[in-house]
């Protein structure tokens, strides 16, 4: 167990030699389509830096050793960098910053998969993500047993949660100093395999089948052509297609079993829910059947053509002789619990330190 916190007129946690965090801000998650549609703001890239800039600032108060930072070519890493070159009195320790460049960046998802296999082959102990559902989803195919936190920077936001930088940044960092455990402060997530003849895709929240023809613009809003929703976790409070199936059968991020939807489209449906399917659209969607997605189970949509949405992006476009099957498995990326973590610092004392005192009372 790494030293407690050491007092010298400062708390000051002690280095802890070869640990690291790993850092990717997606410098495109919260500008697609969806950000027009939906009348919403686009997540600027200078508020990215700015976490990203505090979850550095955490990570160095808390004995990290070094910090791996993604690059890109729309001033996220730049920011870094920058402010790293002017440090203040106030930012305490920084740990060293380590930039991660790629050779050839294609500016879509395998930047992402590539940034997390560069920073888990460098021994990183957690990764911090800022982006959206698709930046989770495409980081989790390269991550192996490597703990994820999603922080939510993008349009569809259901996996990844908002916490304030600085204190993710504090859950991650006990966890890469061995101050808190994996068996105390992650849990494994679900995910959905889909297969479409030959296709198959893994989707980490939810699964869509529509009845529209192409996959097109890939983003999903118009809910009359919505038929199937498959939901590894649904909660009452999310944003985004899985808030159908939250609000009329929630299902937790670690139970064991999800929950699928029939939706009625623009057909009559004895049940209707108003849900927010997007930022600042709630809709309207009418209910067929609501029943449980059990572990291990694989359903065979009854739409015989379509297209199939996973984490509410169109991506696979099937028909009649391409049947699609979803199945839940409990084999989804390890993700870093900031609450957790932080709820075993508290309980364990190990942000505080007693201060001794320098003189005997005088009585």
């Amino acid at each position: 167990m790494p030293g407690q916190l050491e007092t010298n007129g400062a708390l000051v946690a002690p280095v802890v030699p070869g640990s690291s965090v790993g850092i990717i801000a997606n410098p495109m998650s919260g500008r697609d389509i969806r950000r027009l549609v939906a009348r919403a703001s686009v997540f600027p890239n200078a508020e990215k830096t700015n976490m990203a800039l505090r979850l550095i600032a955490a990570a160095g108060a808390l004995g990290v050793q070094r910090v791996y930072m993604s690059t890109d070519g729309m001033g996220v890493a730049g920011g870094v960098l920058r402010a790293a070159g002017k440090p203040r009195a106030r930012d305490g320790r920084w740990p060293e910053l380590v930039f991660c460049e790629l050779d050839r960046p294609t500016g879509d998802a395998d930047d992402t998969r590539r940034l997390v296999r560069q920073m888990r082959e460098r021994g990183a102990s957690v990764v911090v993500l800022l982006g959206g559902d698709g930046t989770v989803r495409a980081a989790s195919t390269e991550c192996a047993e490597l703990p994820l936190l999603p922080l939510s920077t993008g349009t569809n936001n259901a996996f990844p949660e908002m916490w304030e930088a600085t204190v993710a940044g504090s859950a991650a960092a006990l966890l890469a100093t061995g101050r808190v455990t994996r068996e105390q402060a992650t849990y494994r997530a679900k995910a959905l395999h889909v297969r479409c003849g030959a296709a198959t895709e893994v989707a980490l929240v939810d699964v869509c089948i529509a009845t529209v023809a192409h996959v097109g613009a890939r983003a999903l809003w118009e809910v009359g052509t919505l038929r199937e929703l498959y939901c590894a976790f649904a909660e009452p409070h999310a944003i985004g297609l899985s808030s159908i199936a939250g609000l009329v059968a929630p299902s937790g991020r670690t139970d064991p079993g999800g929950v699928r939807v029939r939706l009625a489209g623009d057909a009559a449906a004895p049940r209707r829910v108003l849900a927010p399917v997007a930022p600042g659209v709630l809709a309207q969607v009418g209910l067929l059947e609501v029943a449980p997605l059990r572990a291990g189970e694989s359903v065979t949509s009854a739409v015989p053509r379509g297209t199939v949405a996973v984490d509410g992006e169109r991506e696979l476009e099937f028909g009649p002789g391409t049947p699609v099957s979803v199945t839940l498995r409990a084999d989804g990326p390890t993700v870093l619990d900031v609450r957790a973590a932080l709820a075993h610092a508290a309980e364990r004392g190990l942000l505080v330190s007693q201060i001794q005192p320098t003189h005997q009372e005088v009585r």
